[in-house]
């Protein structure tokens, strides 16, 4: 009697024990998906809010970007980076006016601007601010090492760039000078056209 009544509170304090650590992990696991990229939403150049988990398995290659810079031709090279690697790679354009106020035009302008001249099909998402007080969570992920593992660095101009590898980790930092096609930025890549020449500078 007292033999089964044992091995009755043994299997309940293991049951106990069990229920335990599932439940301690289940946590761990929720509050590192927090910290996650794919955690992550923004809102489409079209108004409709977009989860950056429809991007996992690829390569992201993050950009803020803005029409009256300088670097906007940067535009076509990004345009031509999306589609020549396009199997394992994003390219998410995030319109930003954070920057001298060189993105002065609203959201449908901006499209229709992308389209006019570059022909962007990449997806582009509403404008945000990417740096200060009211920077998008997005931007405060790629800028904060608590939360992505190591950066603390936000963009410092127009055309800056966040590469994050297949599982949501950011690989590489390039600033605006660093072209689309350069050679730091290919080299992650297959690429599916053996005739695209990219740039070395």
């Amino acid at each position: 009697m007292k033999t089964k009544y044992l091995n009755k509170l043994i299997l309940l304090i293991l049951g106990i024990g069990i229920f335990i650590v599932f439940n301690l992990s289940s946590a761990e696991e929720i509050s590192d998906n927090s910290k996650s990229f794919y955690a992550l939403s923004a809102e489409d150049i079209n108004g409709e809010v977009i989860s950056m988990n429809a991007y996992k398995g690829k390569k992201v290659l993050v950009v803020n970007v803005a029409s009256r810079c300088g670097y906007t031709p940067q535009y076509e090279g990004l345009q031509k980076l999306y589609d020549t690697y396009g199997d394992s790679l994003v390219v998410l354009g995030f319109p930003s006016n954070d920057f001298m106020w060189q993105e002065p035009g609203s959201n449908t302008e901006i499209k229709k601007f992308c389209k006019t001249n570059y022909g962007v099909t990449f997806p582009m998402f509403s404008k945000i601010h990417v740096k200060g007080r009211k920077q998008h969570p997005i931007y405060d992920w790629l800028s904060d090492s608590k939360l992505n593992g190591w950066n603390d660095d936000s963009p410092s101009w127009n055309f800056n760039k966040y590469l994050l590898d297949e599982n949501g980790a950011i690989i590489e930092l390039y600033g605006a000078d660093v072209k689309p096609l350069d050679t730091l930025i290919t080299r992650h890549f297959l690429s599916k056209n053996s005739n695209l020449i990219p740039d070395k500078n």
